[in-house]
């Protein structure tokens, strides 16, 4: 995936009401860029970081720039959590993610559940689903360890108990866990800072949910996933 129009470089002021960030941009004027990240985007929110913003000539849109990436550790990580399902889905259809089916018809934000919605649909040739659900990550409290949540997540253990229905009926149910950072070789649940949904996914996993996680390669053009990580589950 790359960015439709060059990222504009600043520096991070600080992130607050969630979808708010003050940035310092290079010039010294100070913005308000749109942070889409409703997590508490722990270990990747410190003020005075190097930030990349995209941003948009659209009228209509109240705040012209969007944080896209922040400097930590020596690297870049992705905070925009619209990414993940696009470049999952084209991850899958390239082969980049092999355990997926290259060649099935890829739907997106299918309903399924109790009032909710896929986040991507795998339909070959012949009738066959798979349901794949998307978990952007970002967090990273130890060297080399992606975790994930960041923060409490009632919705993603809905997701998995969903995601346990669909295998009941016998399709078959993926979580795929992407982390938009270059500096970890391996992933873990942050059991700390969600039990109850740490325990939902192992009830998940006993009832047949899959999981997969990969991580991307960022730079100031673009992201794209790059290779799997070993899970410490």
């Amino acid at each position: 995936m790359e960015f439709a129009t060059p990222l504009i470089r600043g520096t991070l002021e600080r992130r607050y009401k969630r979808f708010l960030a003050d940035v310092r941009l290079e010039s010294g004027e100070i913005i308000v860029a749109h942070c889409a990240n409703s997590g508490s985007m722990l270990s990747v929110k410190e003020p005075g970081s190097e930030v990349w913003l995209s941003p948009s000539d659209n009228p209509k849109r109240k705040l012209k720039f969007t944080w896209e990436l922040i400097a930590c550790d020596g690297g870049l990580v992705g905070i925009n959590t619209g990414h993940p399902n696009r470049l999952v889905a084209d991850a899958i259809a390239d082969g980049t993610i092999v355990e997926l089916p290259s060649n099935a018809e890829i739907r997106r934000e299918v309903k399924y559940g109790k009032n909710s919605r896929i986040d991507l649909l795998l339909e070959d040739a012949n009738g066959g689903k798979t349901y794949v659900e998307v978990k952007n990550v970002s967090l990273s409290r130890e060297a080399g360890l992606a975790e994930f949540p960041d923060s409490v997540t009632s919705r993603g253990a809905k997701h998995l108990v969903e995601l346990s229905d669909i295998v009941a009926e016998g399709h078959r149910a993926v979580m795929v866990y992407l982390v938009q950072r270059e500096d970890c070789n391996r992933f873990a649940l942050a059991t700390d800072i969600d039990p109850v949904y740490a325990e939902t996914f192992e009830t998940a996993r006993a009832a047949g949910v899959e999981a997969l996680c990969y991580c991307c390669k960022l730079t100031p053009q673009g992201i794209s996933v790059d290779h799997s990580l070993t899970m410490k589950l």
